[in-house]
């Protein structure tokens, strides 16, 4: 006998997460990519631990499928050298990942995870600072700047 309460609790919670991606900021969801690769990664490490391969396997996979929607994401006109760096790394990360699974290295997979989590990390911190920047003083008008100190009279 199956519980009928448990499709449409699965139903509610993906629909909850598809409304939650689809208003959230691109930093938000920036995040968000960060915050599934080390996920099924952990996941896949400890797959690849207990003998899990197929589980493992799955989950590199979406992990490698994150790192390629990273990759693709960047605007290398605007983003200039740090685009093309970041796409290096990214695509390093991804081809760590591919070993890890050929050659069943947990290793491979930490490291990886160590990357990933300061890459998270550097990215919040940018994005706190991003939004510091933008807020507006809080004696003018929103959208406008005190360009006077910048003046010599």
């Amino acid at each position: 006998m199956t519980n009928s309460y448990a499709n449409p609790a699965q139903q509610y919670a993906q629909q909850y997460k598809a409304q939650n991606i689809q208003t959230a900021s691109k930093e938000e969801i920036l995040i968000m990519l960060f915050d599934g690769a080390i996920r099924f990664s952990v996941i896949a490490k400890k797959a690849m631990n207990n003998g899990d391969i197929e589980k493992c396997h799955t989950h590199l996979i979406k992990t490698q499928n994150i790192l390629t929607e990273l990759m693709i994401s960047l605007d290398m006109e605007i983003g200039g050298e740090m685009a093309k760096n970041l796409y290096k790394l990214y695509d390093y990360l991804h081809y760590q990942l591919v070993q890890a699974n050929v050659k069943k290295d947990p290793a491979l997979i930490d490291e990886v995870l160590h990357h990933l989590r300061d890459l998270k990390k550097t990215w919040e911190e940018a994005i706190k600072i991003a939004k510091n920047e933008r807020k507006p003083n809080s004696d003018s008008e929103p959208g406008t700047e005190d360009v006077s100190t910048d003046r010599q009279g």
